[in-house]
């Protein structure tokens, strides 16, 4: 059984010879630039693969349905270049709801048309050189003056940081947790500066970025819903997210299972296949069980976002084990590879080192043991 249709089997095919055609032929460049090209989000965007549930009006798809959503997700990841590319996840799963959800009529008329072709591509920007999880710290202030905010702060670990056009800013506007607004700076406005595009362990085709404010003067018509709500419309899209990167977990373990039994069977060591020995066996066995009960509790949660029923908890239950289980498995399914796992010409050793960063960003998984432990204790 699958929650999967016709129509999104067809878009996956046609994804995927979107990826076959256009990106992964470049993977390697986009690697060592430590950057994807950003002609690629208008392509994707001519052909659908943005902005699916934008309204038709605008632009856009028109379509509420995560599973389309997942599907790029999992192509992304099968493709074997997830790092770079991902910066589509976060456009589509991530950013691209607030401005859907948070928008007035003139901000939606102004900013999903382009969101939807990818002429504008999105960024969310809450994490500051001294705040990680701890939102209510922010410290980057949006003071106004007249009919626009004075902006000044950084932020940093921004992803599609360079690349963005539009980024919304988590400032504060007020004391207190409930002094906390969203607020969208614009490519080119005087005094937005972005650093360095960071140079990680992992994930290099993926911009990550400093993002610098210095009286940066935003029309307050900038405003992402009202003033001071900023907590509780990030919780809005929270369970989304989360679920988007397990989405993601899941199926890196299940491509770095494939990757692997193609390996092993091919891979010859003291006159047999490693496939033959029973630790390989062994192994394989228990990653592919891990794989194959996954994949329902993930569906039924993807069945549950479309029916606006995910919870938190549930939601982080999702991002949990699906981070946790991609980290373990390509791990494991490293290990079969022997001394070439390690070597960077094999898709699991880009997988190896992009996994790491899943366990950490859209919420720890301690923060997500928290969340789940409320929910178990009450």
């Amino acid at each position: 059984m699958t929650i999967y249709e016709e129509e999104h089997d067809l878009f996956r095919e046609s994804f995927r010879s979107f990826l076959s055609d256009r990106v992964t032929p470049r993977f390697e460049e986009f690697e060592k630039a430590g950057i994807m090209d950003r002609s690629l989000y208008p392509e994707a965007g001519r052909h659908g693969f943005l902005g699916m549930a934008v309204p038709e009006e605008h632009g856009g798809g028109g379509v509420k349905d995560f599973r389309f959503n997942a599907v790029i997700d999992e192509e992304l990841i099968y493709s074997g270049g997830g790092g770079g590319p991902g910066g589509f996840t976060l456009h589509n799963d991530v950013c691209t709801p607030y401005f859907i959800e948070y928008c007035d009529d003139e901000q939606a008329a102004r900013w999903l048309p382009g969101i939807a072709t990818g002429e504008l591509i999105t960024a969310i920007a809450m994490t500051e050189p001294g705040t990680g999880s701890d939102l209510a710290s922010i410290a980057t202030t949006a003071v106004r003056d007249g009919d626009e905010y004075i902006v000044n702060g950084a932020k940093t670990f921004i992803t599609n940081g360079i690349n963005s056009d539009l980024v919304i800013v988590v400032c504060r506007t007020g004391e207190g947790r409930s002094g906390l607004s969203l607020i969208v700076l614009e490519r080119d406005m005087p005094g937005f500066e972005r650093g360095r595009n960071l140079d990680k362990i992992g994930q290099h085709s993926g911009d990550t970025a400093e993002l610098f404010f210095d009286d940066v003067r935003v029309p307050a018509a900038n405003i992402l819903g009202e003033e001071g709500h900023a907590l509780e419309y990030l919780q809005f899209n929270l369970a989304q997210e989360r679920l988007s990167i397990g989405v993601t977990g899941l199926a890196a373990a299940e491509a770095a299972l494939g990757w692997t039994v193609d390996y092993v069977k091919e891979r010859q060591a003291f006159g047999q296949s490693i496939a033959s020995f029973q630790n390989t066996k062994f192994e394989l066995a228990d990653v592919s069980t891990e794989v194959e009960v996954t994949r329902p509790f993930i569906e039924q949660c993807i069945t549950q976002l479309n029916a606006g029923e995910l919870s938190a908890a549930q939601a982080a239950r999702a991002k949990l084990w699906g981070s946790e289980l991609q980290g373990r498995t390509v791990d494991r399914c490293l290990q079969l590879f022997g001394g070439y796992g390690y070597m960077a010409e094999y898709p699991i050793g880009n997988a190896y080192v992009d996994a790491r960063i899943s366990r950490i960003y859209g919420g720890t998984s301690e923060i997500m043991k928290t969340i789940i432990s409320k929910d178990v204790l009450g």
